[in-house]
């Protein structure tokens, strides 16, 4: 890799970080409170090995064969892994054995594929429940009103343990439309917690929103491009 493309990551991850270290402090959150996610999906293996020499620890990918391919170049790293796309039945067993988080989880039968499919041997896979708050077509997710038998169904489910909601708004340029999505999730969350459930995870923004997040309550933050620069086409 070209010293040149190193600076242009390392600025990038000075800005994101230093981006996420105000919103906190804006927003009168704990410092540190708020973890960089960062989304390799079509981005070089060259890359996030640089991005994690840097000390980015949590990587996210959406697709299966490619994190695959990731996570055996990079085993040498103590890496964390998210995996943040739509789940088919068919990967489950590949996700459940090599991610730490599963942040897309939307369906009962990937959750019991999951957790059936988790090695005894490794702790419990996290998980955060995707919700289509906004009722997207286009977009997979539960409805709000689905979460909590969702969650209680899962309840025996030992290979894995929900710690919350993930969302993927519609891209809203204004920042109080963005906040009112967000602040939708996290009373979601506080609902059910004050039901007897312990969610402790909001998996929500990305690159242009991720001021709005930080102020609603986010505990993880998906950033791609604005780490990255853009994505090539896929193929």
């Amino acid at each position: 890799m070209s010293n040149d493309r190193k600076q242009i990551l390392a600025a990038n991850f000075e800005t994101v970080t230093q981006a996420i270290r105000q919103a906190e402090l804006s927003a009168r959150r704990q410092p540190g409170s708020v973890q960089l996610v960062a989304v390799g999906k079509l981005h070089s293996i060259e890359s996030i090995r640089m991005l994690a020499e840097l000390g980015q620890k949590a990587f996210a990918e959406n697709f299966f064969q490619e994190a695959s391919m990731k996570q055996q170049e990079l085993a040498d790293l103590d890496l964390e892994w998210h995996f943040i796309g739509h789940i088919q039945s068919n990967k489950t067993r590949g996700i459940a054995a090599s991610f730490d988080w599963v942040h897309s989880v939307d369906r009962l039968k990937i959750a019991k594929r999951l957790s059936d499919q988790r090695s005894p041997d490794k702790p419990p896979l996290n998980v955060c429940l995707q919700v289509n708050l906004q009722s997207e077509e286009s977009k997979f997710g539960l409805a709000a009103a689905e979460v909590a038998s969702l969650m209680e169904q899962a309840r025996e489910f030992s290979g894995i343990r929900i710690r919350g909601l993930m969302i993927i708004p519609k891209p809203e340029p204004d920042y109080d439309r963005q906040r009112a999505v967000f602040a939708q999730l996290r009373q979601l969350l506080e609902g059910l917690n004050s039901e007897g459930h312990q969610l402790d995870a909001l998996s929500m923004g990305m690159t242009a929103d991720l001021k709005a997040a930080i102020a609603e309550g986010a505990t993880h933050v998906r950033i791609g491009t604005a780490l990255f620069g853009p994505r090539k086409p896929r193929h």
